[in-house]
């Protein structure tokens, strides 16, 4: 991993670069590091794989995380602190370079490099709920069941499973020997039916299994909620979707996938999320 210290103003910044975006936009990640280097000390830090990363951001001292990469890269942050415990005493912040940016504009981040950059220096922390399941995974964004099927670039499988990089290099291997035309055909395949699960918000069970759903989603709402949505299966006149709002989210049923922000994970037959009230904060601009 390559460190390269610059110094301008006072504050003190610790950049960390995702080889993902240095290998997908390296113009954008050194306009990045330009705008930052002029406007405070920061440290940079170039990790060649998933360790790496995690390392660095444990190493951060009393310098302030700022994440060069796309939603996959800031969600491992996320993940990463929460896992020791350091969301609370940590403001993250992003600039989005890369393929997924979806999550990072719903956040409210800009997608522009010199814009983000800026915002990095001139912004001010907001902090955020977030959604934390019980094998203690994160949901920043939103989740949804049945899982989007990912753009492409999205469907980068280093993200699903970070802290194994043998595994990322065999699926390397494995794709180089598919024939180019195959992932449109798996594009093209139609997604999963209706499913039978039971939704509970706070206790109280908004869906049973007794009525088939085409969709659940989940998102950190307001005041520490989260806003729930079921749409159930129509005949005949489209079925109004069921809204509820509430702190603890538990979906039961048939094995099922979901997809959490960038990542989907599953099969599970169960899985409850609880809601984080300002459980971490992200540097956002002024006024945003």
């Amino acid at each position: 991993m390559a460190e390269v210290a610059t110094s301008a103003t006072s504050e003190q910044l610790l950049v960390v670069v995702d080889p993902v975006a240095r290998r997908s936009d390296g113009e954008s990640v050194r306009i990045a590091k330009d705008v930052l280097g002029a406007g405070a000390s920061m440290k940079v830090c170039l990790p060649d794989d998933p360790e790496e990363f995690a390392r660095a951001l444990r190493r951060r001292g009393s310098r302030r995380p700022v994440v060069v990469g796309d939603d996959r890269a800031l969600i491992r942050a996320v993940a990463l602190l929460h896992r020791h415990r350091e969301l609370a005493g940590c403001a993250l912040s992003v600039v989005p370079v890369g393929g997924a940016l979806s999550l990072a504009r719903s956040l409210g981040v800009p997608t522009g490099t010199v814009a983000a950059a800026r915002a990095v220096l001139d912004g001010a922390e907001r902090r955020m709920d977030l959604l934390v399941d019980d094998s203690d995974g994160v949901v920043l964004g939103a989740l949804r069941i049945p899982p989007v099927t990912a753009a492409p670039q999205e469907a980068e499988p280093e993200a699903a499973d970070p802290g194994r990089p043998w595994l990322r290099t065999c699926q390397s291997l494995v794709r180089t020997l598919v024939p180019a035309a195959r992932p449109s055909r798996l594009a093209a395949e139609p997604g999963p039916g209706p499913s039978r699960l039971r939704v509970e918000v706070d206790g109280e069970t908004l869906v049973d299994l007794d009525q088939p759903v085409e969709a659940v989603s989940v998102a950190p709402g307001a005041d520490g909620t989260a806003s729930v949505e079921v749409r159930p299966v129509s005949v005949g006149a489209e079925a109004s979707p069921l809204l509820a709002e509430g702190r603890t989210v538990t979906v039961s049923g048939a094995h099922f996938r979901y997809r959490a922000d960038a990542v989907v994970s599953g099969p599970v037959r169960t899985r409850t999320w609880v809601v984080r009230e300002g459980a971490w904060g992200l540097t956002l601009p002024p006024g945003a």
